[in-house]
């Protein structure tokens, strides 16, 4: 998977009776299912069942079993509500038979209201400064740990330009954030806000707890620490395109008890704040 039409694609599930659904995998890398792939066909589902006029501002979600790449997901929409104002519906993924992912998203219809915004970090270099993680698998692969070689391998229809590239081989903690403009690659087609807010969310989950481990990047990686998606949660704001580069922000206030917690924002390149995210998850060090 290489272009922004294939992610659609994927994100795109499949009817397959009165709000059901189901859905295949991508590999991203991982032996198991990509959460944010999950994450986002689960709000494909719950938008087919909404109002036109109604947007998703919220999501709280659990990763509750690894998926299995060869297997369809299946999902089922609950309606819970439908107000005056807001829709809310719950989506559980099954594979088997078996729960793996259970969401609920709440959907609200547009208002006019009060406004502000936390700002984006200044002086951050610019895309056009960075490597991509394509340019670091051409120019460091054979330098690099066989497991984060093969992960950089991957196509993907994402570019991410890490603002600070952390040294594999130089064992270093670092503060607990992390900072990555990304764009969708190639021709990217015509789409609509619910569109919008699938590869969002599904770009969401990338790089998440980078922020968790950096602080411990002397003695952890990804290669000695077993990991894995707990939970995550979104907010969406403000309406966005994908014609340039978007930061991601995060920053961790805790790990603790093999868990690391990491939260932060997504931001337009002139500044705009179109989300937040939130998410727990696993960081068991290895025996």
């Amino acid at each position: 998977m290489k272009t922004a039409k294939e992610l659609i694609d994927l994100l795109n599930l499949n009817s397959t009776g009165e709000n059901n659904y189901r859905g295949n995998s991508v590999t991203i890398g991982s032996p198991n299912v990509f959460g944010g792939q999950v994450l986002a066909q689960a709000v494909n589902a719950a938008y087919r069942t909404v109002q036109e006029n109604r947007f998703i501002h919220s999501l709280h979600s659990y990763f509750l079993e690894a998926g299995d790449l060869t297997i369809p997901i299946d999902f089922l929409v609950d309606e819970m509500r439908n107000g005056g104002s807001f829709s809310t519906r719950r989506v559980t993924a099954t594979q088997n038979g078996k729960t793996i992912f259970i969401l609920a998203a709440s959907f609200h219809k547009k208002e006019e209201g009060f406004e502000h915004q936390q700002k984006m970090k200044i002086d951050l270099k610019q895309p056009e400064e960075l490597l991509s993680w394509e340019d670091m698998f051409g120019k460091f692969g054979a330098f690099l740990p066989k497991s984060l070689k093969y992960f950089l391998s991957i196509e993907r229809p994402i570019d991410f330009k890490p603002i600070r590239i952390p040294n594999p081989l130089e064992k270093k903690n670092l503060p607990a954030t992390e900072d990555i403009w990304f764009k969708l690659k190639g021709e990217i087609p015509e789409m609509d806000i619910k569109t919008k807010h699938q590869i969002l969310t599904y770009i969401s989950d990338y790089n998440v707890l980078n922020a968790a481990f950096n602080p411990n990047a002397s003695t952890h990686s990804f290669a000695n620490t077993m990991t894995a998606s707990l939970d995550h949660s979104m907010w969406f704001f403000r309406e966005f395109d994908f014609n340039d580069w978007m930061l991601f922000s995060a920053e961790s206030p805790n790990a603790y008890g093999a868990r690391g917690l990491a939260k932060g924002n997504i931001f337009t390149r002139d500044g705009k704040l179109v989300a937040s995210f939130a998410q727990e998850g696993l960081m068991r060090p290895k025996k």
